[in-house]
């Protein structure tokens, strides 16, 4: 039988199972990568309700991550929810220590979908130093407004291209819901690259779909993908997922 490439999810605890650190792993094994998990924070949490958080320190998701090299060699990390941006850079420096080459996949979750805060506007320039050292930043609409400081999606997608590739989900595009916007690094591009849009329409919002989509694409890039198909098979993947079944916790086998 044929290895499967070895991933990192770097995550959120969720008991529900609908968002971070269990969303990821069920996602890559549907999607043929190997899913490795390290816990950065611990929820109170189910799909439709959010109570609290305990933030793991940097040291404790160094330790879990360093003995996972000892056995993996690790291309691909995807990074979900994290208590600040400083955690973030000590992590991305860490990952590099170990593997130059890696390539960093961060969804910025910025707001749980029960609807808690976890990072302030104050903290945006901080956030954004990070991305000079990240492969593909995964923002929706609301997330690239906050991370660029922007009022338009389109345009914060175009400012932070000058520093990583971007996928602008569309979940939250007010203009036109579910079309999804990439802007790749070093293109001199004056929009996006390509877009993408939604082939079904009567989706079910579902708990962690952000989440999902993020490791979709992480494992199809993992599988050796360019990033244009990758993007096409993930959404393929989050699209199925929002139409699984009707409630806020989607299924992963079709």
């Amino acid at each position: 039988m044929k290895s499967r490439p070895v991933v990192l999810s770097i995550a959120g605890f969720d008991p529900s199972g609908g968002a971070g650190l269990l969303a990821d792993i069920k996602t890559f094994e549907q999607n043929k990568v190997y899913g490795l998990g390290v816990v950065s924070a611990l929820t109170w949490q189910n799909e439709s309700e959010f109570e609290k958080v305990e933030w793991l320190s940097v040291e404790k998701i160094k330790s879990q991550t360093e003995i996972l090299f000892r056995k993996s060699q690790i291309e691909y990390a995807k990074i979900g929810l994290l208590e600040n941006a400083s955690t973030l850079s000590e992590i991305i420096e860490f990952l590099k220590n170990y593997n130059p080459k890696i390539k960093i996949i961060w969804d910025p979750v910025t707001k749980a979908s029960a609807g808690m805060n976890f990072h302030t506007s104050s903290e945006t320039n901080d956030w954004k130093k990070c991305l000079k050292d990240i492969f593909l930043v995964t923002p929706n609409w609301l997330e690239a407004t906050w991370l660029a400081d922007e009022k338009d999606g389109l345009t914060a997608g175009l400012v932070l291209s000058k520093l990583s590739n971007v996928y602008l989900k569309g979940g939250h595009n007010p203009g036109k819901p579910g079309h999804d916007y990439v802007f790749t690094h070093n293109s001199q591009p004056t929009t996006h690259n390509f877009s993408l849009r939604p082939k079904i329409n009567d989706v079910k919002a579902k708990h962690g779909s952000g989440c999902v989509f993020a490791s979709a694409l992480t494992a199809f890039l993992a599988r050796g993908f360019p990033i244009k198909k990758a993007s096409l098979l993930a959404k393929e993947y989050v699209t199925r997922y929002l139409t699984s079944n009707p409630t806020m916790l989607g299924y992963h086998h079709f």
